[in-house]
């Protein structure tokens, strides 16, 4: 066996497993702090999007592209006591400038906002699977992917876990449920090895105030309930 079907036999492997791992908690959702009541008070403690993020008589469907007006997202802030899982590759982190941009912002914007980041870093790529569902164990309200090298793995895992709501910035899922929100731009864009870098694919792009706009952006799509979509700034 070549090593693209030895990879490709353990990756489905892996998820059978987390599958199996992850539906008790998915039934537990409520529980978990996700009910109508905590929905409720999470919208009331975020603050309010700003008009042009997006069309509240006409809301977006799944897997939708909307693209918001710039800034109106800047009212809209962590409530108290949020937490984010930051998930990422450490190849990526250590020699991927993209993806180690990206990091420093979520580390700021987390710093600023007081919002507590659990860093869950896949050591290589045989550790990525399992690197996801480190990072849905740890019960954050919220796990930011970062890094292309992480797409096929949440896009594998994440189907299994829908009690969990993950953020992907500077790449997208191609088939996202749900739980899965990604913010891009022109110039990110990477949807998964089948798919490769979209054609206007560009590193310079991934500058400290487009991560840091793009974040905020995802984040209030995310915490005023338009999941399961891409939100595209400029």
């Amino acid at each position: 066996m070549n090593r693209s079907a030895t990879r490709t036999t353990a990756l489905l492997t892996a998820v059978a497993l987390v599958g199996a791992g992850t539906a008790l908690l998915a039934g537990c959702s409520t529980a978990a702090g996700t009910g109508p009541s905590a929905t409720a008070s999470a919208h009331a403690s975020a603050g309010v999007l700003g008009a042009g993020f997006s069309d509240p008589d006409q809301p977006p469907a799944p897997e939708a592209t909307i693209h918001p007006e710039p800034g109106s997202w800047s009212g809209v802030h962590a409530p108290d006591d949020y937490d984010v899982v930051l998930l990422s590759d450490a190849g990526d982190t250590a020699d991927d400038a993209p993806t180690r941009t990206l990091v420093d912002a979520v580390e700021s914007w987390a710093a600023a906002e007081d919002v507590h980041v659990t860093r869950v870093t896949a050591e290589d790529v045989d550790d990525r699977i399992a690197a996801v569902t480190r990072a849905i164990d740890d019960q954050a309200d919220l796990v930011i992917s970062v890094g292309n090298h992480m797409v096929d793995p949440l896009a594998a895992v994440s189907p299994t876990a829908l009690h969990q709501q993950f953020l992907v910035v500077g790449a997208e899922i191609a088939e996202p449920t749900s739980n899965v929100t990604a913010v891009d731009w022109t110039g990110g864009g990477f949807r998964g090895e089948g798919l490769g870098p979209s054609s206007h694919y560009d590193p310079d792009t991934f500058t400290d105030e487009r991560a840091d706009r793009a974040l905020r952006a995802g984040l209030a799509a995310v915490l005023h309930d338009l999941r399961g979509i891409v939100v595209w700034v400029r």
